[in-house]
């Protein structure tokens, strides 16, 4: 049975938060730094507006020449340093934090550095927001102020109003204690109701701010495939160095120790001494069968033979070959529609592939479970991937160190954005880790399938 707690503070009619909130909202320190966000954002606001203007009247006056519209790039650039000085304000007065937007990416050149320039997106939403701001700006300022003045001055009327004159001040009938007690209730109304008046204008400019100052959704995706690609190409650098340096310090090795085995083996038979002859054909034919092992190994790193049977049985080959016991569930209807794309089958069975062996070296797990299946999303569907081992735990993505190369988790997390995937870890500290995975299901065409299965056997 489940037992229920009453809080002393939840509302009850006529009394509760609700009207304590509102009795305290014209003391609170959150009201009092809002109307001082409504004071420094009038005070820049002819310095706004006079920026605006003067970026205006530039790119205009200096659409005639070439050299003339660089000025007005650096002015339209210069955009993100007021968006920087606004989401600050916004920051330390609102306790509204927004985001940077994405930083410019370099130009080489003289026209793509000009147009850089003059197509700043966050400079120019900088300065939308500087003029969009100003009248809601004004407005609010005026509103809270007037609020205040007329309160505190309507509180404490009954005490100066002798000495206003005649004309200014109110009729002679408000001037007994009931009419004075009227004006000082009225002015606490408004008081108390000049938080709410002033937060309407705040929101306005907090959603501005987020609006206009902070990353659109599309120069975020933007930044994150070309961090991907960048993470992309550095690991298909990588993969070739290692391959460059295996072929080298092992076949290339194993290949000129047979090849200096059969010359002594030649020149022994030339000289007619061929008691040690066979010994060295047996030395180099066991070096040429290693040799062998390691370029098929080697082969199957770059694209293993068996996906040319598709990902459910090369999963099934992976579960079988794996140094612990790993229990693969694949759904059957995954290659239903076709044959899986062949950059999403080797980056599924790639990754699988590193989190069974991290498992197995790392985690010391005794066991490891995979699911894959789809889920239906568009066109194509997802690939929704989940390895979840019973190892020790504590597994983190630890960010590249600038090295190039992009091993372990962070690499696999590199793969799968670079396809438009997702990748979440869950790895407390003695166990389970749990990594989940989401990827396009791509189809590959027909004929495309086909050249794949062909050159893969061939």
């Amino acid at each position: 049975m489940r037992t229920m707690t009453l809080d002393p503070r939840a509302r009850t009619p006529g009394r509760g938060p609700g009207w304590t909130h509102l009795l305290s909202a014209p003391l609170s320190s959150v009201t009092w730094r809002s109307y001082g966000y409504l004071w420094l954002m009038l005070l820049l606001g002819p310095f706004a507006l006079a920026y605006v203007v003067l970026t205006v009247a530039v790119t205009a006056g200096a659409a005639v020449t070439v050299v003339g519209l660089f000025v007005a790039g650096g002015l339209v650039v210069g955009g993100r340093w007021w968006g920087a000085l606004y989401r600050g304000l916004a920051g330390d007065l609102l306790d509204t934090e927004v985001a940077a937007p994405v930083e410019r990416s370099p130009r080489s050149g003289f026209w793509p550095r000009l147009g850089s320039a003059l197509g700043d997106t966050a400079g120019w939403r900088a300065l939308l927001f500087m003029i969009a701001a100003l009248p809601v700006t004004l407005a609010g300022f005026v509103v809270s102020t007037a609020c205040l003045v007329l309160g505190f001055g309507g509180v404490t009327y009954w005490t100066w109003f002798w000495a206003l004159p005649a004309d200014l001040a109110m009729d002679s009938s408000w001037h007994t204690p009931a009419g004075f007690a009227l004006v000082v209730v009225g002015s606490l109304v408004l008081l108390v109701l000049w938080p709410s008046a002033q937060r309407a204008f705040i929101a306005l400019l907090r959603l501005l701010t987020r609006v206009l100052l902070g990353p659109t959704a599309a120069s975020l995706r933007v930044a994150e495939l070309e961090r991907s690609r960048a993470g992309t190409v550095e690991d298909a650098d990588a993969r070739l160095r290692r391959i460059e340096r295996d072929l080298h310090d092992g076949t290339q090795a194993r290949l000129v120790a047979v090849g200096m085995q059969l010359g002594e083996a030649r020149e022994q038979l030339a000289s007619g001494a061929t008691d040690s002859v066979g010994e060295l054909l047996e030395v180099a034919h066991a070096s040429t069968k290693d040799a062998l092992t390691e370029l098929r190994e080697l082969a199957r790193g770059i694209h293993p033979p068996v996906l040319d049977s598709g990902l459910a049985v090369a999963l099934e080959t992976l579960a079988a070959r794996a140094p612990l016991p790993v229990t693969a569930a694949v759904d059957p209807d995954i290659e239903t529609d076709g044959r899986l794309a062949p950059a999403i089958e080797s980056i599924v069975y790639f990754s699988i592939a590193e989190l069974v062996t991290n498992a197995a070296k790392h985690a010391h797990a005794s066991e490891v479970h995979v699911q894959v299946d789809v889920v239906a999303d568009g066109r194509n569907g997802m690939l929704r991937i989940q390895v979840r081992d019973d190892g020790r735990g504590g597994a983190t993505v630890v960010l590249p160190d600038g090295s190039g190369l992009r091993s372990g988790l962070a690499g696999l997390a590199e793969r799968v954005r670079s396809v438009d995937g997702t990748f979440d870890l869950s790895s407390p500290v003695g166990g389970p880790t749990v990594v989940a995975m989401t990827l396009p299901a791509t189809r590959a065409a027909a004929a495309g399938a086909r050249r794949t299965g062909a050159g893969g056997h061939a």
